[in-house]
């Protein structure tokens, strides 16, 4: 019988986990495991193992065992996904959840499905990915001077997790944006639920935000002040996904603007 995940530290490439990393059992774990993680990579090991939304396990536990038949023969990471890339990133990119077959399948981030086909060949073309392409966790895929994190680390029924399960996630998110605010200058977030998801996690994590909240729309800037005074330029785009990418909502071009002009503020070269 198929395995309902990966077990940590049983040698899958990037595992951040080992079996004694602490798992969070219910939202309160989340909060407790997350704001007492000493550095960002125990911070990802704990997010890895989480178990705190019983819909969300059976889910992607679900997804990992009946497969898609492309992927049949291929063990699915079943787990959580982590935030990844460069630990002290100039730029966060911030999507809402990963993908049934795509990111809980691969155990990274926008990784084996269409959206992440767009989003890492835009990042390769505007100087941010060492490689055109992200299809699995030893591909030699490398973020450069960016990180990529979800709002919600697991794959939701319907790619819709419920506000609970938004709110049982939120301390991941911003505990995460905590330990990277001394660098991060320019955050890129892709599609609306993920720029209302990151709203409370910006403020969690002691960044100054605007009231009311600014909306979002594809090119959408906000100043925003950092922990430490330093300044972060957020900006809104469109999530790469097929519905946008077929009808042309979203456009090759349109993704290169965006991610140019957080390169370029956030001050890496091209």
């Amino acid at each position: 019988m198929n395995a309902p995940f990966i077990p940590p530290g049983s040698g899958h490439p990037a595992d951040p986990a080992t079996p004694d990393t602490p798992v969070a059992a219910a939202p309160a774990d989340v909060r407790a495991l997350a704001d007492s993680a000493p550095t960002l990579g125990e911070l990802v090991a704990r997010q890895s193992v989480c178990r705190a939304c019983p819909r969300l396990v059976a889910w992607r536990e679900q997804v990992a065992v009946e497969r898609r038949r492309a992927f049949a023969e291929e063990e699915y990471w079943g787990r959580p996904i982590p935030g990844w890339g460069d630990p002290e990133p100039r730029i966060l990119i911030v999507g809402l959840a990963p993908a049934a077959h795509g990111g809980n399948r691969t155990g990274r981030i926008f990784t084996g499905d269409r959206s992440g086909d767009w989003l890492f060949a835009s990042l390769h073309r505007t100087g941010l990915a060492a490689i055109p392409t992200s299809t699995h966790a030893a591909d030699g895929q490398r973020l450069l001077g960016a990180r990529v994190v979800a709002s919600v680390r697991c794959a939701p029924p319907a790619n819709k997790p419920t506000p609970a399960e938004r709110a049982a996630c939120l301390p991941w998110l911003a505990r995460e944006l905590g330990f990277v605010a001394g660098t991060v200058r320019s955050i890129v977030v892709l599609g609306g639920f993920g720029w209302q998801a990151l709203w409370p996690a910006l403020k969690e994590a002691g960044y100054a935000v605007p009231a009311p909240r600014p909306a979002f729309g594809h090119g959408a800037e906000v100043a925003l002040t950092a922990p430490g005074g330093a300044e972060t330029l957020l900006l809104g785009c469109y999530h790469p996904s097929q519905q946008n990418t077929f009808t042309g909502r979203v456009t090759e071009p349109m993704l290169d603007a965006v991610f140019t002009r957080a390169r370029e503020y956030a001050g890496l070269p091209g």
